[in-house]
């Protein structure tokens, strides 16, 4: 499945009709970001069942703002619309598997009972 260039009019749309969204935030001057790049891409193309998309936090600013991204490239993984998954820095091809293959497995009913347990009560 090629990647999805986000932006901040088309994000939404992206994290709320995907189950699995990955996100690169990259730059073009950031040379980490030129590294993973290709791993990123090829991780798209053979997990077809994950929509893989990139922020190009030069031209979405209000973007990486809004996530608090701080560091390039950062890895961000939403699930069921809620994020899994923050961490700067690139990954090599097996630890970013590891990762999908985490995201995939991941119970979403446990994670949406702990988020609850962590919300104050009135």
């Amino acid at each position: 499945m090629p990647t999805i260039e986000l932006t901040q009019e088309n994000f939404d749309d992206i994290i709320q009709n995907n189950n699995l969204v990955l996100i690169d935030f990259w730059a073009s001057w950031c040379g980490p970001c030129k590294t993973f790049g290709p791993i990123f891409e090829a991780a798209s193309d053979r997990h077809t069942d994950i929509a893989f998309a990139k922020v190009d936090t030069e031209a979405q600013r209000q973007l990486a703002g809004d996530y608090q991204i701080r560091s390039i490239p950062t890895l961000m993984i939403f699930k069921e619309n809620i994020i899994i998954f923050n961490q700067a820095g690139m990954l090599p091809v097996q630890a970013l598997e590891d990762v999908i293959g985490k995201a995939k497995s991941l119970d979403m009913d446990m994670v949406r009972a702990e988020i609850a347990k962590q919300q104050p009560t009135n």
